[in-house]
């Protein structure tokens, strides 16, 4: 789920890519390689889902430890009579 929102945020961030030009210095070198733009929003999506995953598996791991405080999560579930 991670990858298909990263892919929503990174299409459009990949098509700016094409609008921006190069950075130059005052001898006219490119400062950035046309190519890195290309490898921006794959770049993007992997740093988004590694940090995506991370952010998980802090959550999960505090929960698990305030589970025995808060008391979790429960489900009842009653069955309708005819």
């Amino acid at each position: 789920m991670l990858a298909a929102t990263a892919l929503i945020v990174g299409v459009p961030l990949f098509t700016s890519t094409f609008f921006m030009g190069p950075s130059v210095d005052e001898q006219s070198k490119p400062l950035t390689s046309p190519l890195f733009l290309l490898f921006v929003p794959f770049i993007f999506a992997i740093m988004y889902s590694i940090f995506g995953y991370l952010t998980v598996w802090i959550g999960s791991a505090v929960y698990n430890l305030l589970f025995k405080y808060i008391g979790g999560f429960e489900f009842e579930q009653k069955d309708k009579e005819a």
